[in-house]
Formats: structure tokens, C-alpha cells, sequence
């Protein structure tokens, strides 16, 4: 069941996030919304309260541990538990390696590997205590294979797997964890992108072939609604036309 659910999202002003907590909304969750933009955080949760639903927000770079700390925190004040810690929030701007885009790099690892261990540090210890949480860590198809120009951002999100499966298998009986890998979503992943070329190509298969986030929201949605007594570890979810 998906109805009064506390869900706290991070990368909640767009693209995945955004549709998973409209989605989740819908359904009854109280949502709990992270993003560096909050003027997108305002908008969004007067959208989701505007039809009856319930949804608060804090402006969170997932770069700083503190602001993971503060989000959480901010849900149990003011609904007295989270069910689930969705740590979304990612970038993208892939590169050759021999352009040397170090701080292109850097900035990947802060958010796409850093930003998930302190959504971790900050859901943990909360579901611990209450006995009961699931974390919901969104990945790649990329963390299953690499390919040229995209070697950094591949290594983030195998990363990403096999920290979601550590934990999983630490987690006990009584805590679920899932690794959601979408394919190729509709979202603003490639204006990040420096290469010109690169850019082009990929919004180009983009326009024709990738699949809407909320596509990628109802897997969410599904891995939620399963028993607690079901974990459904990770789910790959990518374009029929994607090879």
C-alpha cells in the first residue's frame, strides 16, 4: 500500500523525481521533496496540495551531508517517520576521457556515488530505530555495461549497484533495498552534456526513443506496493527499441 507512506525524494524538481512524487502523490504518500531548485520545489508541492495531496521541501544539494541529514529530519518532524528514502538525484556530463574534464568528474562522484551514501547515513539510522525502510536507489543501464565517452559517469553507477547491494545484504530482515536501472529516460540528463557532438547524438535518440519518467515511476511504485516480507532488489527498466 502506497497511501500515507512518508517518501522522501532527492533530485525532486525534475525528470524522475518530479514524476514519482506527483505519481506517489496521487496515490496518497506524503512526499518530502530535495533539490538544489527550490523555486521547481515550491511549484512542484503546490501542484501536489493544490489537489489534495500532502508534500513539504527543503532545498538539498546531495553533495552535502548536512542537507541529507536536514531533509530526513524535516520528514520526521513533521510526519513522525519515513518509509521511504528515494535517492535520485544524479548528473551526466560525460565526456572522452581525454578532454580531462577532472572537475566534470569530480562533480559525478559527489553526486552520483557521494549523494547516495549520505541519503544512507541519513535514512539509517531512522530505519533502524523504527524497525521498518526502504531504500530505493536509482542507478543506470550504464552500471551494467560501459561505453565509450561515458567512462566515469559508468563507473558512478556501478557504484552505485554495488554499494545498494552491500547494503541490501547488511540491511536484515527487516529493511528492503532496491536498485532501480532505468535506460534511456525523457529528461534533461544530455543539456549537462559539453560535447557538442555527443550532445547532438544523444538528444537525437533521445527525441526518438526514450521512454517517459514516469515510466520509470511506476517501477517505483512497484517495488513499493510489494509485501514487507518482499525485497524486489533491482529492476532494469529501458526503452523496448533500446539495444
Amino acid at each position: 500500500m502506497i497511501k500515507e507512506k512518508v517518501v522522501v525524494i532527492t533530485g525532486a524538481s525534475s525528470g524522475i523525481g518530479e514524476a514519482t512524487a506527483l505519481l506517489l502523490a496521487e496515490k496518497g504518500a506524503k512526499i518530502v521533496l530535495g533539490a538544489r531548485r527550490v523555486e521547481r520545489l515550491e511549484a512542484l508541492a503546490a501542484r501536489i496540495t493544490a489537489v489534495g495531496g500532502e508534500a513539504i521541501y527543503a532545498r538539498t544539494d546531495v553533495r552535502k551531508r548536512d542537507d541529507l541529514t536536514h531533509l530526513v529530519k524535516l520528514a520526521c518532524e513533521q510526519y513522525g517517520q519515513v518509509d521511504v528514502l528515494l535517492n535520485n538525484a544524479g548528473i551526466g556530463p560525460i565526456s572522452p576521457l581525454d578532454e580531462l574534464r577532472v572537475e566534470d568528474w569530480e562533480d559525478m562522484i559527489d553526486v552520483n556515488i557521494k549523494g547516495v551514501l549520505y541519503g544512507i547515513a541519513a535514512g539509517l539510522p531512522v530505519f533502524r530505530e523504527q524497525g521498518f525502510g526502504h531504500f530505493i536507489n536509482i542507478a543506470s543501464t550504464s552500471g551494467l555495461t560501459t561505453t565509450p565517452n561515458m567512462a566515469v559517469y559508468s563507473g558512478t553507477k556501478f557504484a552505485v549497484r554495488a554499494i545498494s547491494e552491500g547494503l541490501r545484504q547488511e540491511a536484515g530482515d527487516k529493511l528492503r533495498v532496491t536498485i532501480i536501472s532505468p535506460g534511456f529516460v525523457k529528461t534533461n540528463f544530455v543539456e549537462a552534456i559539453p560535447n557538442q557532438e555527443i550532445r547532438g547524438e544523444l538528444e537525437r535518440y533521445r527525441d526518438k526513443e526514450a521512454i517517459s519518467p514516469e515510466a520509470i515511476a511506476r517501477s517505483i511504485v512497484f517495488a513499493m506496493e510489494q509485501p514487507a516480507d518482499v525485497d524486489i532488489n533491482e529492476m532494469i527498466v529501458r526503452p523496448t527499441a533500446q539495444a
